[in-house]
């Protein structure tokens, strides 16, 4: 059993961790920027560390600095959560090998799914359904126009290294393409240090559909069902909602099924999400997130299982203790990103917080670290909060979403509450009558 926790973040979901790891009698150690020195998961933290100052180079993704803080703490184990350092390789193997428990996969899964490349031949050789494209990377505009002429238009450029959004272009013609290869180049090799890029057909108007998956080191490979990420402004997420209101009870278990197969002959371990897009009933895979994802909350909120506990309990060593026909899927769950952004323009709106009221009653759950007097630092990602909503069924959690949007209180700052709140009464959204490219539209005036 671990005694003490680092947890390698900051913001809400280093709160997060905190509680399931106090929930279970264990000890954390908080690291922080200097920045951040009055964060609340710095406050309620056992100890706390200063990592340095607050740009991420400096601090969050500084491994040595995390490495030194844990050493000097005497933390069995590092958790990362999510964005910083959470799929980097190297520094999972780094905590290996410093006689630390890193939480999460081993080192060698992290970096063959990191690349898009290797990511996508491992998905095919374990028997997932892949979007049709390059099988390996597109070294000139030649080859491309080659390729999306046998595939045909449109296609989609992404960098191998790629995340996001960065280093991903459409194009619907030859002369799209030319543009687009040197744009999607550019792009990856300005935001990765590398330049090298692949080609996908381009669906129309696909879904995105992820399935959440636990494994242990025992062999043992359970999925916790779908989530329906669809609604997506420049590739980021902006609400999630599980289960997806398009698959069929039978579309579920067998891609449920497909997903499993895969991770248990990739011998993976802990958590991870298999995200795919869905058009006209087929999965094509696109990526595997070797992490805790951001709207983890609404599959915990229908399943009732505690993933980062599981997270823990694995890397410890435990076995799952529970198999497929255990997990019960009960309701509708709906998680709102919450950004500290203007909600019609999306530009950053760093502050201090003045009034701060969360929504509450049955089914609800807000995970924030903000409380009244803290200032929102201009130097991380804008999401401030996460509002978690679950209803018996999708009707009844849409309702109660409604009523938390509108109880919500966040003052000093702007944020993107409205824009949750126009979303939620729109009749497409209602119906469930969307795919990735609506939210765009939504968002830009061409589609109410």
């Amino acid at each position: 059993m671990f005694q003490k926790i680092l947890i390698a973040n900051r913001g809400e979901i280093a709160l997060r961790i905190h509680r399931a790891c106090r929930e279970m009698g264990i000890k954390t150690v908080a690291v922080h920027s200097t920045a951040d020195s009055n964060a609340m998961h710095v406050r309620l933290a056992d100890e706390s560390v200063c990592i340095g100052p607050p740009p991420a180079r400096d601090s969050y993704l500084n491994k040595a600095a995390i490495l030194a803080a844990a050493t000097i703490t005497g933390a069995d184990a590092i958790h990362p959560g999510y964005g910083f350092l959470s799929e980097n390789a190297d520094f999972a193997q780094m905590v290996e090998e410093h006689g630390i428990a890193f939480i999460g996969p081993k080192a060698d899964h992290i970096r063959m799914m990191g690349d898009k490349i290797t990511a996508k031949r491992a998905a095919l050789e374990a028997g997932l359904p892949c979007v049709p494209g390059s099988k390996g990377s597109v070294d000139s505009e030649e080859q491309a126009l080659e390729l999306a002429a046998e595939m045909g238009y449109p296609v989609l450029i992404k960098a191998t290294a790629g995340g996001g959004g960065k280093g991903m272009k459409s194009a619907e013609s030859p002369a799209e393409l030319r543009e687009a290869y040197r744009l999607a180049r550019q792009e990856a090799k300005a935001a990765f240090g590398n330049d090298e890029v692949y080609m996908e057909k381009y669906l129309q108007k696909p879904r995105h559909i992820e399935i959440q998956i636990l494994a242990d080191s025992h062999g043992n490979v359970v999925h916790l069902g779908e989530r329906d990420c669809s609604l997506q402004r420049r590739h980021q997420k902006v609400l999630e909602e599980a289960p997806s209101p398009i698959l069929k009870p039978e579309e579920r278990a067998r891609i449920g099924s497909i997903a499993c197969t895969a991770i248990r002959k990739l011998g993976y371990r802990n958590a991870g999400t298999l995200e795919f897009l869905y058009e006209n009933g087929e999965f094509y895979f696109i990526e595997m997130n070797t992490r805790l994802q951001v709207e983890h909350p609404v599959t915990e909120a229908i399943t009732g299982l505690d993933i980062v506990r599981e997270q823990i309990r694995v890397a410890q060593g435990a076995e799952l203790g529970y198999g497929q026909e255990d997990i019960r899927f009960t309701g509708h769950a709906v998680e709102c990103r919450i950004n500290a952004e203007d909600p019609d323009t999306f530009a950053p709106c760093p502050g201090t917080i003045t009034d701060f009221h969360t929504p509450g009653g049955l089914g609800v759950r807000v995970d924030s670290g903000l409380y009244s007097g803290y200032k929102v630092p201009p130097t991380y990602d804008s999401m401030i909060a996460k509002l978690i909503v679950h209803g018996a069924n999708r009707t009844e959690c849409l309702m109660r979403l409604r009523r938390a949007l509108g109880e919500f209180v966040i003052g000093g700052v702007k944020t993107t509450i409205p824009l949750q709140q126009r979303l939620v009464e729109n009749e497409d959204f209602i119906s469930g009558d969307y795919d990735i490219h609506w939210l765009e539209k939504f968002v830009y005036g061409d589609k109410h």
